[in-house]
């Protein structure tokens, strides 16, 4: 999909789309319990969609009407000995069903873009190796066979929580305790707490005994909803990009916020002001979704410097590398180095070429921002229907002036 957008400014209020992250957590922790759950304010990305699938593909039962989700769970146990997990474009949603598929103990097949197969898995590899589980990349899926147990593990800190959300998920379900030793340093420690979270709205706890040890009490069960219905929060990562146009001239309200949410990604607003402020050195190791609208709004500011940029390269695209070339497009300098990204300040021009939106939701949006202050072409733009569908639909009633084309 190409987006023409003309020089526009955002002016007015709207409702942050659901937070995909908890999203996709309530509905596992609902699969997994015995019984009907309801999820509301539930947002039907591509990334959701996938997660629905997969529960699906164990045996749990979904019916979807309007933004709410009615799991029936299968209480932790499949009578299949095969399963086969359609993951789409979407790594949570394959690492987190790779961990729930070693407590199965069952012979399943991961299936996924291209680009979602090269994502690194190295610590499910070195785990299913240490503990006798087949671990396969083949042409077009990765074959995981056999039973992960109740113990103790050392996982690196530094590296995806998705993995690490994938074994807490499970363990509990084992007889035994369970302990997760996370070698320092930790970073995305607030995508764990949000795992932490739903685990305990679903009746399932998780404790830290200290900042780098996680303990996993065995012989809990997930417990569903009853009458009771959870309600996604909303997002703050896609928030973000809402909130951002209040930093370049708009004047937009973001509603449906929670102001104590665990999500790493509220400190943006933190990250907002100080980058309206200066040439600011931000730490985006524990809030990684971030680092292309910040790169954004560095460009249309006072420019800035990110550590703990590192992880970047792990996403949908290689975040870093690729926000810099299409901020060359607009004549904005950078520097890239291991594991930091300076912006330099500089002087906005529309481009003269269209833009890429390198098949990633959050380059995609970033790059619009900017667009609204110059004039200019983005393609591959249907890509925000990995997270946030609506998006272009919400910014035009905020006033900015956009043509989609097919």
């Amino acid at each position: 999909m190409l987006v023409t957008i003309n020089k526009s400014t955002a002016k007015g209020s709207v409702f942050a789309p659901p937070s995909k992250s908890l999203a996709h957590r309530y509905i596992i922790c609902a699969a997994l319990a015995a019984g009907k759950s309801t999820i509301t304010n539930v947002d039907f990305s591509e990334d959701i969609k996938a997660t629905i699938d997969c529960v699906r593909v164990f045996g749990a039962e979904v019916e979807v009407c309007d933004n709410t989700v009615v799991v029936t769970g299968v209480g932790a146990k499949t009578d299949k000995s095969l399963l086969e997990f359609p993951c789409r474009e979407s790594g949570s949603t394959m690492r987190f069903f790779m961990g729930l598929a070693m407590y199965f103990g069952v012979a399943s097949k991961f299936y996924g873009s291209e680009t979602l197969r090269k994502r690194p898995f190295s610590i499910y590899e070195d785990l299913c190796r240490d503990n006798n589980i087949d671990f396969i990349k083949n042409e077009d899926h990765i074959f995981v066979n056999g039973k992960l147990s109740a113990g103790n593990y050392e996982i690196a800190g530094n590296v995806s929580s998705q993995f690490i959300t994938g074994l807490l998920f499970m363990l509990p379900l084992f007889e035994k305790d369970s302990k997760i030793s996370l070698i320092p340093p930790v970073e995305s420690r607030s995508y764990l707490n949000l795992t932490i979270q739903a685990m305990a709205d679903f009746g399932v706890e998780v404790s830290w005994m200290n900042e780098n040890e996680l303990i996993i009490h065995g012989g809990q069960h997930y417990k569903n909803t009853g009458d009771k219905a959870f309600a996604v929060e909303g997002d703050y990562s896609n928030a973000a990009f809402l909130d951002a146009f209040s930093l370049i001239g708009g004047n937009v309200e973001v509603k449906g916020l929670n102001e104590k949410s665990l999500q790493g990604d509220r400190v943006y607003k933190e990250y907002f002001e100080a980058l309206r402020n200066s040439n600011a050195c931000l730490d985006i190791s524990d809030c990684p979704d971030l680092g292309p609208v910040l790169f954004a709004m560095a460009a249309a500011c006072e420019g800035g410097v990110f550590t703990g940029t590192r992880r970047l390269k792990m996403k949908e695209s290689d975040r870093g590398e690729v926000m810099c070339r299409e901020l060359a497009k607009f004549c904005v300098d950078s520097k890239i180095e291991e594991n930091q990204i300076e912006i330099f300040k500089s002087e906005l021009i529309a481009p003269n070429e269209i833009l890429n939106g390198h098949n990633d939701h959050r380059i995609v949006m970033s790059l619009t921002l900017l667009l609204t202050l110059t004039g200019g072409s983005l393609e591959e733009a249907e890509a925000v229907r990995k997270s946030y569908p609506g998006f272009f639909e919400d910014i035009k009633k905020l006033g900015i002036e956009l043509c989609c084309e097919q």
